[in-house]
């Protein structure tokens, strides 16, 4: 007999190579909204992260621990099918650009026709987080030094700035 999905828990999937403010600002909003919300990193052989799955686990969980109701996990394989393992039939999606707008639709119909009782929602970024996406943080970190580095932390949460910089052997 098939397990019953909760509309009122929601699952968040993305790689957060590193977790940056904006994922964090989505997180705290879509955990007001939803009773549960399951925070999914998802590990994709095929890429080479900065961070390990176990390092990113680890920084998701010390930030997001004053979130009660938000767990974190990781995960291989298709979202939908993560979604469906965590009982949850909401798949939370963050919107910065234009551009997340097109492959978001291109994702959510792929994934309506593999598993049509997930719906996605769609949550638009905070307008002081649209610039931020991890590809830049890296950069910034690996490139940045003095007075920019210091900038990181209006990019990523404090517990993500050192560890970032020690990836690239520049601590702070």
């Amino acid at each position: 007999m098939a397990t019953a999905l909760s509309s009122q828990h929601a699952v968040y999937v993305g790689s957060f190579d590193p977790l940056t403010l904006g994922h964090v600002d989505i997180i705290r909003r879509g955990a007001t909204i939803f009773d549960k919300l399951t925070v999914g990193i998802g590990i994709n052989p095929d890429k080479h992260p900065l961070f390990t799955p176990e390092e990113r686990l680890s920084l998701a969980q010390i930030v997001l621990c004053p979130l009660k109701n938000v767990e974190v996990r990781c995960f291989e394989g298709l979202t939908v099918e993560f979604v469906r393992q965590c009982g949850a039939r909401i798949l939370l999606r963050g919107i910065r650009t234009l551009s997340d707008i097109e492959s978001e639709f291109t994702f959510t119909l792929a994934n309506r026709a593999l598993e049509p009782e997930i719906d996605t929602l769609f949550l638009m970024a905070s307008e002081q987080l649209t610039h931020v996406s991890s590809t830049l943080i890296k950069q910034v970190a690996q490139l940045a030094t003095g007075s920019v580095r210091g900038k990181l932390s209006e990019f990523l949460p404090p517990e993500v700035v050192e560890p970032i910089l020690r990836k690239y052997q520049r601590p702070e």
